[in-house]
């Protein structure tokens, strides 16, 4: 196993992954980066919503792509995002929206942790 250090809103991460993905793991760390950005100042945030922000921003880019590919009338989302990723075949698109949903699910998981735990103020 191999481990991928992420920079994600100004905070360090160690992450675990398969030999061989960390490339992809950190092209998606940067996406996930990208996102805390537009998530708001992270200094005012503690980290677990900051994850959560985040998370939320990526579920929604996720749930307009799945409704343009549906090819039923897509809402105006309900969080602007900035930028959005130019597109690329099917195939990687499936890939990335998976990766995309496990890692929300993630992050989401382990935001409720920390809050569990009594770490959040």
């Amino acid at each position: 196993m191999a481990q991928v250090k992420l920079e994600i809103g100004g905070r360090s991460f160690m992450v675990t992954c398969q030999d061989g993905e960390e490339e992809h793991l950190g092209k998606l760390g940067a996406m996930v980066d990208a996102k805390a950005g537009e998530a708001g100042d992270p200094a005012g945030l503690t980290e677990s919503r900051m994850l959560l922000f985040t998370s939320l921003l990526l579920a929604d880019e996720l749930h307009g792509t799945k409704n343009k590919q549906g090819n039923s009338p897509t809402p105006q989302a309900a969080i602007p995002s900035a930028n959005n990723p130019p597109k690329t075949d099917d195939a990687e698109d499936e890939r990335v929206l998976l990766a995309l949903e496990k890692l929300a699910d993630r992050a989401e998981a382990f935001a409720n942790s920390l809050e569990q735990t009594g770490n959040v103020p």
